[in-house]
């Protein structure tokens, strides 16, 4: 025996609201329509139109699933032959997880969204950086102006929902409610298509894109830019176009968010009697860094405000230096009686 608590995941105490968005999230999971399973989706709903009833709910409780005047359809009081007729409007579904209604009349939905990759460079990110691409991309038909039809084409009634925009469609005792496909919703077809786009209102064709990739961005963010996706079928708005930004660092430079780390090489020398050394940055300038006389190898340097730029204001992050003292392996003989000399001095 199914326990209805359980097929949607909630406590028996469970309060109205948790059980209705529990549904939800299942039913949206569950929706043959959406490739998920029929019978899971009919136990499901069985179980939301009992639990979301108060008087079901109570003799559920009371007496299960088989309680008084139980038949081989189901529970006494609430079998399947209760749900008949029960419709279920997925834009109820759209709503609670996307925040919109689906294409419910007069409304059409809009376009496909594009994913892209682009690559750039750590140097790139230094600054704000202008790309001009060329995308292959559904756009509003020229020929029509994106309606699909011709200007001053009559309409006729849509036979498929017969004018309604919605069509039902049955699952086992109950049946959904969604757009029409043949009208988009609006109850009417064109008599005659645009016969450049066949009634879709959009072509495919090349487009310059143009979007800026923000300084300070790092691998793996994405960057929206609003309507430039395919254009929606019979004029219906544009998606976004989704650009996943990928930074190559092919250079001496780890980073760290905006910090930036850098490993220098120093003489012997240069550790022990302190020095002035050079770094070049990403933006192909230098800076001079004070090396103090005893120096250890390993020992790091913070330069403020020399990483790079936070994404989202105008400061920099810093870049650490890393000083590593190369030992030399072969000495010259002067070198060699040089470093003699210091031994005898206790060095």
């Amino acid at each position: 025996m199914e326990d209805y608590y359980k097929v949607l995941g909630v406590s028996r105490d469970a309060s109205k609201d948790e059980i209705k968005k529990a549904y939800r999230k299942l039913a949206h999971k569950h929706h043959p329509d959406k490739g998920g399973n029929e019978e899971t989706f009919k136990k499901i709903s069985e179980a939301y139109h009992v639990l979301a009833d108060e008087k079901k709910r109570q003799q559920y409780d009371r007496f299960g699933k088989s309680g008084p005047g139980a038949s081989s359809q189901g529970a006494g009081g609430f079998g399947f032959n209760d749900f008949d007729g029960v419709d279920f409007d997925m834009g109820d579904i759209f709503e609670e997880f996307f925040g919109f209604r689906g294409r419910s009349r007069g409304r059409k939905r809009r376009g496909e969204d594009i994913k892209i990759r682009i690559n750039t460079t750590l140097q790139s990110v230094m600054e704000n950086e202008e790309r001009v691409i060329n995308l292959s991309k559904m756009v509003g038909c020229q020929s029509c102006e994106g309606r699909g039809h011709e200007t001053g084409v009559k309409k006729k009634k849509c036979s498929s929902c017969h004018g309604k925009g919605k069509v039902k469609t049955a699952i086992g005792p109950f049946s959904q409610v969604s757009t029409c496909p043949d009208c988009s919703g609006e109850g009417e077809i064109p008599e005659k298509k645009c016969s450049v786009c066949h009634g879709e209102g959009r072509v495919n064709k090349n487009e310059e894109v143009r979007f800026t990739i923000p300084a300070g961005i790092d691998t793996g963010q994405m960057l929206r830019i609003e309507g430039g996706g395919n254009a929606g079928k019979e004029g219906a708005p544009p998606g976004d176009l989704l650009v996943e930004i990928i930074v190559d660092n092919n250079t001496a430079f780890k980073r760290e968010r905006e910090d930036l780390y850098y490993k220098k090489k120093i003489d012997l020398t240069q550790a022990v009697l302190g020095d002035k050394i050079d770094i070049n940055l990403l933006t192909n300038k230098k800076i001079s860094l004070k090396i103090p006389p005893g120096t250890e190898s390993g020992k790091v340097f913070r330069i403020s405000g020399k990483g790079l730029p936070r994404l989202s204001g105008y400061k920099h992050g810093d870049l650490y230096v890393t000083v590593e003292v190369v030992v030399p392996r072969k000495l010259s003989k002067k070198q060699k009686q040089l470093f003699e000399e210091l031994k005898k001095e206790g060095i």
